[in-house]
């Protein structure tokens, strides 16, 4: 994966929903976690709220956090500034 535009919020944290749902895994624990189905997932993907919520789901495990930042070539906290901006609406 090409590494996110780490100055826009949005674009980094859609580079770390691909990278989530790219890892059967951690995407299913997000979507039991969170009820969302796939439909509203897809609907839902460009929401401030929603991106801010998954980023939140990463910061919640830290070996998710850790593994999403590297697959999509960022730092953890490049996601955590991003989930702050996407909460604050800093858009």
């Amino acid at each position: 994966m090409q590494p996110a535009n780490h100055n826009d919020p949005v674009i980094l944290a859609l580079a770390a929903l691909a990278a989530t749902l790219g890892d059967e895994r951690r995407a299913q624990r997000f979507i039991d976690l969170t009820g969302i189905g796939t439909d509203e997932l897809r609907q839902r993907a460009g929401e401030p709220a929603l991106l801010a919520a998954l980023l939140r789901f990463l910061e919640a495990h830290e070996p998710d956090l850790m593994a999403v930042a590297e697959a999509i070539g960022g730092k953890p906290e490049d996601l955590v500034q991003a989930r702050r901006e996407l909460e604050e609406g800093q858009l």
